[in-house]
């Protein structure tokens, strides 16, 4: 059953998620200077994570659906792999961690599918809450 949330105070919320993309130093490349055949991945993955915050319930079972204040999308382009992070806001009674880690992963399979013709190895990991804000329990953060 969903869990009911009614009696809880409506706060402001926000969840912070993460991943990583290992890939090939061409793919790399071809992320960073704009030139895979599909155009600019970045933009794309940044797109597909946001719709994928705002569609969470649809996906995951039990979760409840909200309205969603913001939602970032970033990405950290490193030596051999891309860093997403994903954040997700809202001001309601029950938090977003669930919306962030879905941004975060479906960007993370964006750029898989944005690339894949140029490494079909590519490793995703890494996948993780790093923090949570607001509600009855507080704030919590990750141990790096």
């Amino acid at each position: 059953h969903m869990v009911d949330v009614s009696a809880k105070d409506a706060t402001a919320r926000e969840g912070i998620a993460e991943g990583y993309i290992r890939m090939c130093a061409e793919a790399l490349a071809a992320i960073r200077e704009g030139t895979t055949k599909k155009g600019d991945v970045l933009a794309v993955a940044r797109v597909a994570g946001i719709m994928a915050a705002k569609k969470t319930s649809d996906l995951i079972p039990l979760c409840h659906p909200l309205a969603l204040s913001k939602v970032t999308v970033e990405f950290e382009l490193l030596e051999d792999r891309i860093r997403v992070v994903a954040t997700a806001r809202t001001t309601g009674p029950t938090g977003v961690e669930m919306e962030a880690l879905t941004a975060a992963s479906v960007a993370l399979l964006t750029l898989y599918d944005m690339a894949k013709a140029l490494d079909r190895a590519m490793v995703i990991d890494g996948v993780r809450l790093l923090a949570k804000s607001g509600g009855r329990s507080g704030d919590w953060r990750a141990a790096p």
